[in-house]
């Protein structure tokens, strides 16, 4: 079969031919339909700092996929040969402390599909049965490869209620711009989108927000505290992972207000904690990968109903044989979400 692997300790990837997995009594063999680019795999193409601390080559990268059960091991109970999949990407253990106290997105014993298992860009790979997500038919292929990351999305904005609030996201990479979907679909009733790249900021406004700003060109804060009254937004949405763009965050965030974090930073922080969060009573919530499987059925619904359409955010695609290209428009910010057709 054909796979994109990352071979060397060192910048690129190759497609090359690799056998066809073998599955054991509970795994599941996944003919993979449509990919779709993230984040992490271009950190790992680029050999980030970050691929470099975490990733052990060889490994067969992807965690975001679309595919179609094709065998399934003796004692798989839950799926069929036939069935249309998709997956949580924390291989979680079901047997740790907090997968027993409802935080299997923490799992102390998870591997991440295509960083520790081999992953999605290839025609075939093998999952254990109890991480697979069986798609509803209403949702269409290239929408269905999405729901992790949108997942991530929806416990941003959904950490707590949103009817109503005034929203600044920063950062419109692909998960910024779902949630802008999302908070727009749950009721915000103003939503400030913050991001340095014009093409993505153009995608936001098609998302939802009616303001749209380049922190580059403006003064976010100014244009948000404007924009309020001078009150402040309810909620903040932290997507970008910039120093920065948190402290704007802070700056405008309203005395009682809310921040999720989503946005991964390469070196550490500095927050006044007594004038940012303590005297401002603010309440923080950290969000890593998505509730299992609680998260799924939201984002199902949000998809299959049409709620929020990511039609948008989905600009390019390609064979999976031309990743490369996609990394490429990754990299350059020229693109929303990127899609690879692989085994259709």
């Amino acid at each position: 079969m054909k796979a994109v692997i990352k071979k060397k300790s060192a910048k690129g990837m190759e497609f090359v031919e690799v056998p066809v997995p073998g599955i054991g009594l509970k795994d599941v063999l996944i003919k993979v339909k449509i990919a779709s680019i993230c984040g992490t795999d271009v950190h790992i193409y680029n050999w980030s700092k970050w691929a470099q601390n975490r990733f052990k080559p060889p490994r067969i990268i992807g965690h975001e996929f679309v595919g179609i059960v094709t065998k399934i091991g003796k004692e798989v109970t839950r799926v069929q040969v036939g069935d249309r999949v998709s997956s949580e990407s924390h291989l979680y253990c079901g047997h740790c402390y907090q997968c027993q106290n409802g935080y299997i997105e923490v799992c102390r014993n998870y591997k991440l599909l295509g960083v520790d298992h081999d992953g999605t860009f290839a025609e075939f790979f093998v999952l254990p049965e109890h991480v697979l997500w069986k798609n509803d038919p209403d949702i269409p292929d290239e929408w269905a490869t999405i729901q992790e990351p949108f997942g991530n999305a929806v416990d941003t904005v959904l950490s707590e209620d949103i009817s109503a609030k005034t929203v600044l996201i920063l950062g419109a990479g692909p998960i910024g711009l779902f949630a802008t979907g999302i908070a727009r679909a749950c009721g915000a009733s103003l939503i400030i989108l913050s991001d340095p790249n014009d093409y993505r900021l153009n995608i936001g406004k098609k998302m939802g927000a009616a303001i749209a700003v380049n922190p580059k060109k403006e003064d976010i804060v100014k244009i948000a505290m404007d924009t309020t009254k001078k009150n402040g937004v309810d909620v903040v949405l932290e997507f970008s992972g910039s120093n920065q763009a948190l402290n704007q965050g802070f700056k405008v965030i309203t005395p009682g207000g809310r921040l999720s974090l989503l946005g991964i930073y390469e070196r550490s922080v500095n927050i006044d904690l007594n004038k940012e969060v303590i005297f401002k009573k603010i309440r923080i919530y950290g969000i890593t990968g998505r509730k299992v499987f609680s998260t799924w059925y939201k984002t199902s619904r949000f998809l299959s109903s049409g709620l929020v359409n990511v039609s948008p955010i989905i600009t390019h695609q390609f064979p999976l044989k031309d990743y490369e290209k996609g990394m490429k428009l990754m990299k350059e910010g020229k693109c929303g979400k990127v899609i690879l057709k692989v085994g259709e």
